[in-house]
């Protein structure tokens, strides 16, 4: 019976294996020759690998933008313009927004280069090269060593080798760890600094349908905003100068009017952020029953009572709007991970294919020496885990989540050093810095909003932790307050010197003086009773036991490539340049449903509802609508495309990544996943797995005809073959 089990298991993931190979995959560029090549051909690419990646010739990943370390961009012209996300550069244009000078509402279009907008902190980073340096960092790296001798040895080397990729260049490097620190990869980088706001669409049009579609198909959301690099007269990096001027880039992406049909190829460009497809059962179980759930429950409560003080103020609303939207998008992508994983059987397949290495461990008996206790050893870990984790997740969103306490605690190094009798280098810097921050933070902070979020989370955790792993300041609550958290919070905030810009600047100019007066400091208690706690009986166990787990992963990975080689494997995202492709299609979302894989105008405009916010409809929108104003900008039959999906394999990061057809041309920017494929991060399903995608045509329609900043497409390089 056991044979039998282990049989069906075996054929059970080798089937799955096989799906995988069509469209999942985010694929280093260097390796594409190597691993890719044949499938990319036969799936219909038409360009060579080397027009995709090269370092002696200029090709389409010189056009790729890291932006601003979690987005990327992509260059459309060769005065340094770039595309990506409205969700990307909201917070810069939310920078900008004022209740007089609402930016985010009206949008933004700089009719020149002298009224483009600059945003201080910015950058966008191209990857000039990189390098397996795998033989180098693990050279002299023995099974012999301790795991803490291995990580010395290898940090080492990296330092080394980092150090020496860039000396005497302009250039930065760092290495990465793949497949668990299996392999290692070397990337040589550019950042530039000087990054200036050209055009945003209103937000009507740039969040059209906002939380109620957002991770969701169809959608009908232009999600762009255009932004351009300048650099100074040898076209390097600079900071931010007046003297500064366009970015002329390596190569420049050119853009088509074709549009795209069903089944074209399509490949995705850009740097996602992290996935875990290689994680062993129990860690779907917490992700799937545990974590996700928790963050999910949190947020929405934290999301209703920002939502309820925004609808009720316009400087609220701008305050908040991209602190709302930031939380609810993960909040909504948790909760499709949720269903999608259970959807899927994500833990029936992660244990067949844990029986299928078993299997093939009992065939392999030197395998089953250095691999066979590794499962048990997995589940006595997460066994240990799972409390951590709890903790660390309500630690993070619910503690966290209240902003005088993570305010508060950017005060803690220097009061706690006074406090200490240490003296503080650069004492009157840091000062400093904390009235900059000041400023930046009572911009967008409302007391009467954070104190009732405050008495919410502040209950969740209360009512979710055991007592006993609570810090001690909820005990005083329940002493002094009777456990009435809404009592207590409206006390600490009405005596605490942390609500206020002014009080807080009185007190940092007397800081060395009163230092003592700030660590009474009612919410600075709370901050230090909860920080204090998280520090000294969570944060270290659960580093150590994610290190443990990690140690693992890499072993079970090894283990894995050797004894089951039919499988092509993938390293997972960490925010390095890949490459993902597929196919344009629609999807059956559940049964009897179809959902076509593009949307129009026409589709929009079903969707008008003159009382939402969400679904409204900008006048000359609707105008241009009406009139069929379309331009150049329409399919054959005449309607106006919004957006597509394709089954891409994409993730966070990729937001803003150009979607490219066979001969490298834009045919639009990713911009989001269906919530049906939101599990993608750890588990990849063909059928319901489906990037979503801003038509460049709708893209050009609103930059044209809606914001009559055409002079922008002089600069781009269109074609209509």
């Amino acid at each position: 019976m056991i044979k039998k089990s282990i049989t069906l298991s075996l054929l059970l993931v080798f089937s799955v294996s096989a799906i995988i190979k069509a469209d999942e995959g985010m694929w280093l560029p260097l390796l594409l020759k190597q691993l890719n090549e044949p499938d990319l051909k036969k799936n219909g690419l038409k360009l060579s690998v080397e027009d995709i990646y090269n370092i002696n010739k200029s090709c389409l990943k010189d056009a790729i933008v890291h932006f601003n370390g979690g987005c990327t961009a992509e260059v459309i012209s060769d005065k340094g313009l770039i595309l990506t996300n409205h969700h990307c550069g909201y917070g810069f244009i939310q920078a900008h927004s004022s209740v007089q000078n609402d930016l985010l509402s009206k949008g933004f279009w700089a009719m020149s280069q002298e009224e483009e907008l600059p945003n201080p902190g910015i950058t966008a980073t191209f990857i000039i090269r990189m390098e397996d340096v795998t033989s180098k960092v693990l050279a002299g790296v023995s099974l012999s060593l301790s795991e803490e001798n291995r990580e010395q040895k290898i940090k080492a080397a990296i330092d080394s080798l980092q150090k020496q990729a860039v000396a005497g260049t302009r250039y930065e490097a760092f290495i990465r760890p793949f497949y668990y620190g299996n392999e290692y990869y070397l990337f040589i980088t550019e950042t530039f600094k000087d990054v200036r706001l050209v055009g945003a669409p209103p937000s009507s049009i740039g969040k059209f349908a906002d939380v109620t579609d957002n991770w969701v198909w169809p959608r009908h959301t232009a999600d762009f905003s255009v932004f351009r690099i300048y650099a100074n007269k040898d076209n390097h990096p600079a900071e931010y100068s007046k003297d500064n001027v366009p970015y002329k880039p390596k190569y420049v992406i050119p853009i088509t009017l074709k549009g795209v049909e069903k089944d074209d190829f399509t490949m995705v460009y850009g740097f996602p952020g992290k996935t875990t497809e290689y994680l062993t059962s129990f860690g779907v179980d917490v992700i799937m029953n545990q974590s996700d759930p928790d963050k999910v429950k949190i947020r929405e409560s934290r999301l209703g009572i920002m939502d309820a003080h925004m609808q009720q103020s316009d400087q609220v609303r701008i305050q908040y709007a991209a602190k709302y939207s930031t939380l609810a998008n993960y909040y909504k992508k948790w909760m499709g991970e949720i269903n999608g994983l259970k959807k899927g059987n994500a833990m029936q397949q992660k244990k067949a294919f844990e029986m299928a290495f078993l299997a093939k461990l009992s065939e392999n008996e030197d395998a089953n020496k250095v691999y066979g206790r590794l499962l048990p050893e997995f589940e006595q870990k997460y066994a240990g885990f799972k409390s951590l984790s709890k903790q660390r997740d309500y630690y993070a969103e619910a503690i966290l989540g209240i902003e005088q306490i993570t305010y508060a605690l950017g005060f803690t190094e220097v009061i706690e050093a006074l406090n200490n009798g240490k003296n503080i280098a650069d004492f009157q810097k840091n000062i400093d810095r904390l009235k900059i921050s000041a400023e930046g933070f009572f911009k967008n902070y409302d007391k009467e909003t954070d104190q009732e979020i405050a008495v919410a989370l502040l209950q969740l955790y209360y009512k979710n932790i055991p007592k006993e792993q609570q810090p001690a300041i909820f005990r005083t609550i329940e002493k002094n307050y009777k456990g009435d958290f809404e009592a207590y919070v409206k006390s600490i905030y009405a005596k605490s010197i942390f609500v206020s810009l002014d009080n807080v600047n009185a007190m940092l100019n007397h800081l060395n003086k009163n230092y003592k007066k700030v660590k009474k400091d009612p919410i600075y208690q709370l901050m230090l009773s909860c920080s204090s706690y998280y520090n000294a009986n969570v944060r270290s166990q659960y580093t150590a036991a994610d290190y443990q787990i990690n140690q693992l992963n890499r072993i079970y990975m090894k283990g894995m490539m050797e004894l089951i080689p039919t499988k092509k494997y993938y390293p997972d995202a960490n925010s390095t340049l890949r490459l993902a492709y597929g196919k344009v299609e629609g999807y059956y979302p559940r049964d009897a449903v179809y959902y076509n894989y593009y949307t129009t105008f026409a589709g929009l405009m079903e969707k008008e509802d003159s009382t939402s916010k969400e679904f409204y409809v900008e006048p000359k929108l609707k105008q241009l609508f009406e009139k069929k104003d379309y331009g150049r900008y329409a399919d054959k039959s005449g309607e106006l495309r919004i957006a597509f999906c394709a089954s891409n394999h994409t993730t966070g990061g990729n937001s803003g990544s150009p979607v490219l057809n066979d001969v490298g041309e834009l045919i639009g920017t990713n911009f989001d996943r269906d919530w049906e494929g939101t599990m993608s991060d750890i588990l990849y399903d063909p059928k319901q797995v489906r990037n979503i995608i801003l038509d460049i045509r709708y893209t050009l329609f609103i930059i044209d005809k809606f914001a009559g900043a055409g002079y922008l497409l002089n600069e781009m390089k269109i074609t209509t073959n």
